[in-house]
């Protein structure tokens, strides 16, 4: 096994860096507790560790792979029925070129809905809630993560930036600003399982076991968001009392599939007009940048520009500085844009634009709803379920966009020091 000591140098470096840039914005730095800290950073190394080191879980990961393959082959036979060769079924015509056939509305975006359905089933079947909840103990005895915050925190490993608070609707308006905080820096820290299949179908086609690590690094992120969110806004009121199992949504199975679809539906055409819009937007920027002179005998682009400014935080992950600009630029995509769009972006880079070990690295420094977008998500969706505590989400939603960026930073990090 070869042993990557500049890699994993970097990558510790970071650690160290990205906490270090959120404590001008600490409200109370002398409120800290610094060994929660260190319960936090070490609970993502055990984790980690866990997840990819240890055979049978290692094993149980892999597995999770031939699920989402599954749920793919599943929504094809779907789409195929509905859309014919347009949704992948037989072409009624000579095809000389298979990739082209490959439409993603009508391919590898519904599995969103059929992923969105399974999943309203199985929280009816009490089987999303008893992992949330037995996630949630773990958290609670080793970073005193308690209450209706930190079933949130929990849920959001499988669950979206807003369905996870529904779960504790009626707790949100009595929730402290650092319990508010925690919500939103874990919403934006992680990913939705509906569409954490998708990443992993898309991702699968070049890097093996990509389900299971987008799995790892959700996990790995509760704690990173607990961290980041206390050296922001470290606790100074009574917190709630704890709340002991997540409440039920579904009255009946056949509600939960409708419910669940129906959701699905609306989350399938959101993602299908948000692509467009960025796509289009983000042509036309740059061609109005491609009229500044050329650097570097090339010309300019929102990509190269927002490679530039994330390559040290890429850099900061283990990453090597001849690949970090690249990884820099799908990060700017991802702040400014969205996840989706560096994930297609990632997918289509030729495999020698990064060694697969930066691959690696670029998938849990991107694996998260972290973007401006998601700020005003944040406001309206829980500011719609509480709307008494709308100003402060409004003031908190920068904060938690800080810190989880640099939560889902670090858990690289750990990645690439574990990796190492």
């Amino acid at each position: 096994m070869t042993i990557n000591v500049n890699s994993a140098l970097q990558a510790a470096l970071g650690i160290v860096v990205f906490m270090v840039l959120v404590l001008p914005f600490s409200k109370d730095r002398h409120r800290i507790h610094w060994r929660l800290v260190a319960i936090a950073i070490g609970l993502q190394f055990l984790i980690c560790w866990t997840m990819l080191k240890v055979p049978f879980v290692k094993e149980a990961l892999v597995q999770t792979n031939l699920a989402v393959a599954a749920l793919g082959s599943a929504t094809l036979r779907g789409s195929s029925f509905v859309f014919g060769y347009l949704g992948g079924g037989e072409a009624p015509f000579s095809v000389t070129n298979p990739n082209r056939l490959v439409i993603f509305a009508f391919q590898v975006l519904p599995l969103l809905i059929v992923m969105s359905a399974l999943s309203a089933l199985l929280w009816y079947w009490r089987v999303l809630p008893l992992l949330i909840r037995s996630i949630a103990v773990i958290f609670e005895k080793t970073l005193a993560v308690r209450g209706p915050a930190g079933l949130v925190a929990t849920a959001n490993i499988f669950l979206g930036q807003t369905e996870a608070p529904l779960l504790v609707k009626p707790y949100l308006a009595g929730m402290t600003r650092h319990e508010l905080l925690l919500v939103m820096t874990a919403g934006m820290a992680t990913i939705a399982g509906s569409v954490m299949v998708i990443y992993a179908a898309m991702l699968g086609e070049f890097f093996q076991g990509a389900m299971g690590h987008l799995i790892t690094k959700s996990v790995m992120s509760v704690p990173a968001s607990v961290l980041f969110a206390h050296l922001l806004l470290p606790e100074t009121e009574a917190k709630q009392q704890g709340l002991q199992t997540p409440p039920r949504i579904y009255q009946s199975t056949m509600d939960a599939i409708t419910r669940g679809t129906s959701d699905g539906l609306s989350l399938y055409l959101n993602i299908i007009a948000i692509l467009i819009v960025l796509t289009a937007l983000v042509a036309l920027a740059n061609g109005l940048v491609a009229y500044l002179p050329e650097v570097a005998g090339a010309p300019l682009s929102l990509e190269r520009i927002a490679g530039w400014v994330f390559a040290p935080l890429a850099w900061l992950m283990g990453i090597d500085w001849d690949e970090a600009q690249r990884v820099g630029s799908l990060l700017g995509v991802k702040s400014v844009l969205n996840e989706f769009v560096a994930f297609i972006q990632l997918s289509a880079m030729p495999a020698e634009a990064l060694s697969d070990r930066s691959r690696l690295i670029a998938i849990y420094a991107l694996c998260g709803f972290a973007n401006l977008a998601s700020i005003g998500i944040q406001i309206s969706g829980i500011g719609s379920m509480a709307p008494e505590r709308r100003s402060d989400l409004a003031a908190l939603a920068l904060p938690a966009f800080l810190a989880a960026t640099l939560a889902s930073c670090m858990t690289a990090s750990v990645l690439a020091i574990v990796t190492s």
